[in-house]
């Protein structure tokens, strides 16, 4: 048989999972993200400050995501996600170092990371789980490295810009691996949250009926004196 040509690898999952990134926080922040170009072939990945989030995963291929944010671009992500929800920019905290701003900046990392398992699920015909997301607000220069027990491991980074043109860095260290296609399938579509619920709604229209027609014949025995 003719080999089979290799038609997802790391660069490609790299590429899914910084598409994640934007998307996510564009949506989430309103504002405009884009990644560099370029991506850079590190030897390890490292927690930096101000502010260091990782992520575990694992199933169908195992790794690490790391993003650092500078303590200008956790701030601006952070106030822009809390203006969106309708807070009053007077009650925000003012440092990178408040536990509100790591909170949202887990919550920006878990929904990032559940966007590109989602994604990959779709995409590769396979299934990845992740961890909690951690956080680390450092006010030094302290590098951590996060052991994730991989056999062959690859890691990338690549830059960040926020819309007010500050940066952060997304890193991704897994397994060296490739996705051949054997046979062909077809993706799932994303589901879409407004069509859920009007099938739930119209499902519980029709579970209704039932219960009214039943008042309506306990009220007939009534009246018949039964």
């Amino acid at each position: 048989m003719p080999e089979q040509e290799a038609v997802f690898g790391t660069e490609d999952i790299l590429r899914s999972l910084c598409d994640s990134v934007s998307r996510v926080l564009t949506v989430s922040t309103g504002s405009e993200l884009r990644y560099s170009g370029m991506v850079q072939r590190i030897s390890k990945t490292c927690l930096k400050p101000d502010i260091g989030c990782f992520v575990l995963f694992d199933g169908g291929f195992s790794g690490l995501v790391v993003i650092n944010f500078s303590a200008a671009a956790a701030m601006e992500l952070y106030e822009r996600y809390m203006l969106g929800m309708g807070m009053a920019k007077a009650e925000l905290a003012t440092s990178h170092t408040s536990d509100e701003v790591s909170n949202v900046m887990g919550e920006l990392m878990n929904q990032i990371v559940g966007d590109f398992t989602g994604k990959v699920a779709r995409e590769l015909d396979t299934h990845i789980t992740q961890n909690q997301p951690k956080m680390l607000a450092l006010n030094k220069q302290v590098m951590l490295s996060v052991d994730t027990n991989l056999d062959e491991p690859e890691a990338r980074r690549v830059t960040f810009y926020t819309g007010r043109g500050n940066i952060f860095y997304l890193e991704l260290a897994m397994d060296r691996t490739e996705f051949i296609k054997l046979k062909d399938f077809e993706c799932q579509e994303v589901p879409d949250p407004d069509a859920l619920i009007e099938q739930a709604n119209a499902g519980g229209g029709k579970a209704a009926a039932p219960s009214a027609a039943a008042d309506d014949s306990d009220e007939l025995l009534r009246s018949l004196g039964m």
